[in-house]
């Protein structure tokens, strides 16, 4: 009879230690040390982090790990399921419709930056120049499909009806006076679709992934005041008061990072108020 009791205890000291080993090794997932997973784009997202990571993190007590994402879906499913501690590619609104469309409870932790919306086109150098009946692609997604037409709105080549807000649609458009068509498509196709429509209104990362330059390519530009839409860093609800969390935001919103942003972008991606 002592035979299997020991083995038992065995077992369940093997259990223990294999579990404590699995916890040191995972490193998504929250908690208040080891390294913090953060998800992003490549661009401006992923940048900002490799220059933090390379210059700031370690003498600050930060251990950073940056794993890149292609769309803007799977960064925050890894943040809820806990593959990620945090990330940072998304604006307020689209994070307020992603939770209210997919049941998640992901918070904001800081703004870190403005990537400004633009307008491309390879067939006219001005949104005024658009003919009659010109297509014109937009996101598809629901938040940043609202942006795209606000910032058409803003600029007088379409009137959206009065209240339409951050999830404005083609359907909330008032006034048409060019009879633009519009057409939805991936953000991330948006650059590929220019040599087939008269213009795009591209996100800033995937203008900048297919090297397009939005202070000097863009024939329109989203101005910073009073723009709703920086880039923030999230986390899952509860983690907002991790000490890794903490000092990440501190850092996006340092002086070293705000010149980083200044010098290599020159005004395509513009920087938030230091914090």
């Amino acid at each position: 009879m002592r035979k299997p009791v020991i083995s038992a205890a065995a077992l369940a000291l093997g259990l223990a230690l294999t579990g404590c080993g699995t916890q040191d090794e995972d490193s998504g997932g929250g908690g208040d040390g080891g390294t913090l997973v953060v998800g992003a784009t490549a661009v401006p997202a992923g940048e900002v982090l490799a220059y933090i990571k390379e210059n700031l993190a370690a003498k600050n007590g930060l251990d950073l790990e940056i794993k890149e994402f292609t769309d803007y879906v799977l960064p925050n499913t890894a943040l809820q399921e806990g593959s990620l501690d945090a990330n940072l590619y998304q604006n307020e609104p689209y994070l307020d419709d992603f939770n209210k469309s997919k049941g998640t409870d992901l918070v904001p932790v800081v703004d870190a930056y403005l990537p400004p919306m633009g307008v491309y086109s390879k067939k006219v150098q001005d949104v005024g120049e658009l003919p009659d009946g010109a297509t014109v692609a937009v996101p598809n997604d629901t938040t940043n499909e609202g942006r795209a037409l606000k910032l058409l709105a803003a600029e007088g080549v379409i009137t959206l009806k009065e209240g339409a807000g951050t999830t404005a649609s083609p359907a909330d458009i008032a006034k048409n006076p060019r009879n633009l068509r519009f057409k939805e498509l991936e953000p991330a196709q948006l650059p590929r679709s220019l040599d087939d429509v008269a213009a795009a209104v591209i996100n800033n990362n995937y203008a900048q992934d297919a090297g397009l330059s939005p202070a000097t390519d863009a024939v329109l530009l989203e101005s910073a005041e009073n723009n709703p839409y920086a880039n923030l860093l999230a986390v899952k609800k509860g983690d907002e008061d991790d000490p890794r969390v903490k000092k990440l935001a501190k850092l996006l919103t340092s002086d070293e990072v705000r010149k980083f942003i200044e010098d290599k972008y020159q005004g395509s991606v513009l920087p938030v108020t230091s914090g």
